[in-house]
């Protein structure tokens, strides 16, 4: 009868223990199938080339403008332009009459019809450009020999003025070519005309000229900016720029780099050159197409769970 006891109490003892145990496993597998991983988006390492760039600013400059003056005192019978009008060669921007026509008051025309422009004298655009002066616009108005009528800057003879630190003045060459970004984003092609001789005192910047391929009309003084690329790469190990990480003095950089579909393990990296939106990776050398943490990567410690977001 004891025996019967002791069998069953054993029994009730060994049932306990394996239902605690089985109670702890499962409890153990539902922790671990709902720890979340930190959501993170991943990119592959690449290669291409990549160039370091420096912006410099430009501003532009109507290089030639024609003056044009009264070539004998007369009045002033037609006024056809305004201040800022574009112009093309050889279209009428003034009607003048000579004094001497203005006294006979046309008496003196009577049935010769060759005597019917006597005196009047029509005063053309020498070149297209813009009208960037106008001295005389009033009607009736009397100017004397050599007197300033307007002023037109030659659109053809357009250029930007680049200030260049003396230290990247080997980037530019004579008859190279450059981009000239505009304030609303159009960029040209322009091609270096020469040097000036004269430096800033202040800036230590030399000025150099650059006129656009096309024929534009833009106003004068407008600031442009102006990209040289300073050093150049080929064949390089690139990441972009959000997948690179570093400590607050930026002298130590590493990645986060995913090891598997789950965890990310921090490798220390020596970045090289650097443009808006890629960073070569001097060292180490990764495999093409080992997978990077460009987002959500950010104050991760080393060997991390992640989740990968899907698009």
């Amino acid at each position: 009868m004891d025996s019967i006891k002791k069998g069953v109490l054993y029994m009730s003892f060994l049932w306990c223990g394996m239902t605690i145990i089985s109670c702890k496993h499962e409890v153990d597998s539902t922790v671990e199938k709902s720890t979340p991983g930190v959501p993170v988006n991943v990119v592959a390492v690449s290669k291409g080339n990549i160039g370091e760039e420096v912006t410099l600013m430009a501003t532009s400059i109507y290089l030639k403008r024609n003056l044009l003056t009264a070539p004998v005192p007369s009045f002033i019978i037609d006024v056809r332009i305004k201040l800022g009008d574009k112009v093309n060669k050889n279209d009428v921007l003034y009607v003048l009459e000579t004094k001497e026509a203005r006294a006979f008051g046309g008496n003196y025309i009577g049935t010769d019809s060759t005597l019917r422009d006597f005196g009047r004298i029509v005063i053309k655009a020498p070149s297209d450009g813009i009208i960037s002066t106008l001295d005389k616009q009033q009607i009736g108005d009397y100017v004397l020999e050599g007197n300033p009528l307007c002023t037109i800057a030659e659109s053809r003879n357009l250029a930007f003025q680049i200030n260049v630190p003396y230290e990247y003045v080997h980037l530019l060459k004579k008859d190279s070519y450059c981009s000239i970004l505009l304030p609303d984003n159009k960029e040209l092609k322009a091609r270096i005309v020469a040097p000036l001789t004269s430096m800033n005192v202040l800036a230590q910047t030399q000025t150099y000229l650059a006129k656009p391929i096309e024929t534009l009309f833009l106003p004068e003084n407008l600031i442009a900016s102006v990209k040289l690329t300073t050093r150049e790469k080929k064949g390089a190990q690139l990441l972009p720029n959000a997948c690179l990480l570093s400590d607050e003095v930026m002298k130590n950089f590493w990645v986060m780099k995913l090891i598997n579909d789950s965890i990310a393990v921090k490798v220390v990296v020596q970045p090289g050159i650097k443009n808006d939106k890629y960073t070569e990776i001097v060292s180490p050398q990764f495999i093409t197409g080992e997978r990077i943490l460009s987002e959500g990567n950010y104050g991760l410690a080393d060997t991390t769970l992640v989740k990968i977001q899907k698009d």
